[in-house]
């Protein structure tokens, strides 16, 4: 097991601490309901692979927490393409039940935008020279170690977009080769964006966000895609910003 990063088995699990125990057999029980699939099924093809990583963090609101989640992404990012074509990284969150209980969704989503701010300072790897530093052109997307990655939050103040609603705070972390490799089949891929589309109006109480779209697409952002909130409202500009302007994070 590469430090920090576990595979979903039996003799894993005992290394785990009693929250990591719950919230990682919430996290399988949402992913394994048969009854109401989760929408993502690149996500749930993973799950039952059992080719995802999963990784545990402090409280998000500290700097100690960057570096714990620094540590998981680099790690991840060493052993990634050894894992599968359905790999992800999930990283929850150990968050206090005041945050739980009384955050809201645009609280998280302040948060989150942080939590991307933060890992930039300590990336040690240049940022990929064929990916845009403008976050408002169609081909951005956030990078670390110089791996390109989607980044899926999840809180627990999301009520109506049950799609994004976890019981702590949570990231999914997909290297973009993967969803490429997913979507190599443009009429697979259609098929499958159907699929989920449909299985988004089952599972949410809203309708489909409209900021929903295909990576590479003229009118596409994918930081958009990040976080969703309930309603279908959406940040008119991105917060993530240029490096250089961000305020380090202590080693």
């Amino acid at each position: 097991m590469i430090k920090g990063l576990y595979r979903n088995t039996d003799t894993n699990r005992k290394q785990l601490v009693p929250w990591e125990r719950k919230i990682l057999d919430q996290f399988e029980a949402k992913m394994a309901d048969k009854e109401k699939p989760f929408p993502c099924i690149p996500a749930t093809i993973g799950f039952s692979l059992n080719q995802i990583r999963y990784g545990f963090v402090g409280d998000p609101r500290n700097n100690s927490t960057i570096l714990e989640l620094a540590g998981l992404l680099r790690n991840f990012t060493h052993v990634s393409r050894e894992l599968g074509n359905y790999t992800s990284l999930i990283v929850f969150y150990h968050i206090p039940m005041e945050m739980k209980e009384m955050w809201t969704v645009e609280q998280f989503e302040q948060l989150f935008w942080q939590q991307l701010h933060h890992l930039a300072t300590v990336d040690d790897i240049a940022w990929p020279r064929d990916i845009p530093t403008d976050p408002h052109h169609p081909l951005w997307e956030f990078c670390f170690a110089g791996e390109r990655y989607f980044v899926y939050c999840a809180t627990p103040a999301h009520e109506q977009r049950k799609s994004r609603h976890f019981d702590t705070m949570m990231l999914a972390i997909t290297p973009r080769w993967v969803l490429q490799d997913f979507n190599r089949s443009l009429a697979k891929a259609e098929k499958i964006k159907g699929q989920v589309r449909k299985r988004l109006s089952y599972y949410d109480t809203v309708p489909i966000h409209p900021d929903l779209n295909m990576y590479g697409a003229a009118d596409n952002f994918e930081w958009k895609q990040y976080f969703l909130r309930d309603e279908e409202k959406s940040l008119s500009t991105c917060p993530y910003h240029s490096i250089m302007s961000f305020d380090k994070v202590e080693k």
